[in-house]
C-alpha cells in the first residue's frame, strides 16, 4: 500500500502482483490516512520519564539560581 502512496507503482499494477481488488487497495489507503489524520489531530503528549523529570528539575533549580544572581546583581547596580 506505501508502494502505491508513493506513486512508486501504479494502483493497477500494485493490486495485479499481490493479487487484490482495486476497491480493496483504496478501502485500506483511505483506513491508513484517517488514522493518520486522527493520530497527529489527537493530543500526542505523554507523561515523562523519572530521568526525564529529575533532569528537568534540576534544569529549573538551576535556571532559578542564574535568575537570583541576576536580580541581586541588578540591585548591586543600581545602589552603586
Amino acid at each position: 500500500m506505501l508502494n502505491g502512496l508513493k506513486g512508486e507503482d501504479s494502483i493497477s499494477e500494485l493490486c495485479r502482483r499481490e493479487g487484490i481488488a482495486q476497491s480493496l487497495y483504496y478501502s485500506w489507503s483511505k483506513e491508513f490516512l484517517e488514522a493518520g489524520k486522527k493520530r497527529l489531530a489527537s493530543d500526542t503528549a505523554r507523561a515523562a520519564t523519572s530521568t526525564e523529570v529529575k533532569d528537568l528539575r534540576r534544569e529549573s533549580r538551576d535556571l532559578k539560581g542564574v535568575v537570583a544572581e541576576q536580580a541581586l546583581d541588578l540591585r548591586l547596580l543600581k545602589k552603586a
